[in-house]
């Protein structure tokens, strides 16, 4: 959950929506979108749907290498904003948090600080894994093992390495001394070490999973 300050930040960037329909989710896009669904019921009695969507891409088109997401409610575009963002909607607010994979919160919480999930689009990567979990919940607990397990080899691989790259630097090296890694990987190890590191936090980032150690400091 948000704190306070980081509340009042988001609705510093919170913008009026221009009403246009929200597009459908394709089929190519599991790994540059996501998309929330939420149905809540109004003062009103009136039920609505409302949805969040991610661009991922737009991480890269705004000053603060954050991206957007978008509210939707009924297929109309109601509000933008920078992320991380809070939308306040009907009984509470709807937070969104993003990571360097993907997002580690698409949650709603209400006024009483019970907070709920909303729901993946049924086609995006957040959707299709949550369908996995479902149906094949063994397999889906030791494909997130195998992630865990990962990228703990990754960070103990890695950490080492950079020690002692840092340590070669002159002034760290005469105030602290050098370090010699027991880990001496080629660089191609290195690479495949990463790569087999990034999927795993994508894997994690489906399920909504974070950690500051493990996925980053976002």
């Amino acid at each position: 959950m948000l704190s306070e300050r980081q509340k009042r930040k988001a609705a510093g960037r919170l913008k009026p929506g221009n009403g246009r329909t929200l597009r459908g989710y394709r089929w190519w896009q599991p790994l540059s979108r996501a998309l929330f669904h939420l149905v809540l019921t109004g003062g009103d009695g009136r039920r609505a749907t409302y949805s969040v969507d991610v661009p991922y891409w737009q991480r890269f088109a705004t000053e603060e290498g954050e991206g957007k997401a978008q509210l939707y409610v009924d297929g109309r575009q109601h509000s933008t904003s920078v992320l991380p963002a809070v939308f306040p909607v009907p009984g509470g607010r709807i937070e969104v948090v993003p990571t360097a994979f993907g997002l580690r919160r698409c949650h709603y919480v209400d006024h009483g600080g019970v907070e709920h999930r909303l729901t993946p689009d049924v086609r995006s990567a957040e959707g299709r894994r949550s369908r996995f979990q479902r149906s094949h919940p063994g397999t889906s607990r030791l494909l997130a093992a195998l992630s865990l397990t990962l990228l703990l080899v990754s960070l103990g691989l890695a950490v080492p390495q950079i020690v002692e790259a840092l340590s070669q630097v002159p002034p760290v090296a005469e105030r602290f001394g050098t370090f010699d890694s027991p880990v001496a990987l080629t660089w191609w190890a290195n690479t495949a070490l990463g790569l087999c590191a990034s999927a795993a936090s994508v894997e994690r980032a489906t399920r909504l999973r974070y950690s500051p150690l493990l996925d980053g400091t976002e």
